[in-house]
């Protein structure tokens, strides 16, 4: 169990070792839902991503070829394919 302690400001640190144990990093966010009886949840708040992660993320994969829609369109649907019948799932 760990105890914090709320300043004058109404603020409290969160131990390195919490925010490892919920696997929040330097910038993260933190959700917390209030429960009944004066009790709330911590979690590490799980954002939706944007754009800027996905550059690079095909990077050096098409040995310099340039994709068309059409071929990008196939590839996923391939993709999905297998996934479908080995039953692989991605979240």
């Amino acid at each position: 169990m760990t105890i914090l302690t709320v300043t004058a400001r109404g603020q409290i640190t969160i131990r390195k070792d919490v925010l490892k144990h919920l696997g929040i990093q330097s910038g993260g966010k933190i959700r917390i839902d209030l429960l009944p009886d004066g009790r709330a949840e911590l979690k590490a708040e799980k954002g939706l991503g944007s754009w800027l992660e996905l550059e690079g993320l095909l990077k050096d994969k098409t040995n310099g070829a340039r994709l068309s829609i059409d071929e990008i369109n196939d590839a996923i649907t391939d993709a999905g394919a297998i996934a479908g019948m080995t039953g692989i799932q991605r979240k």
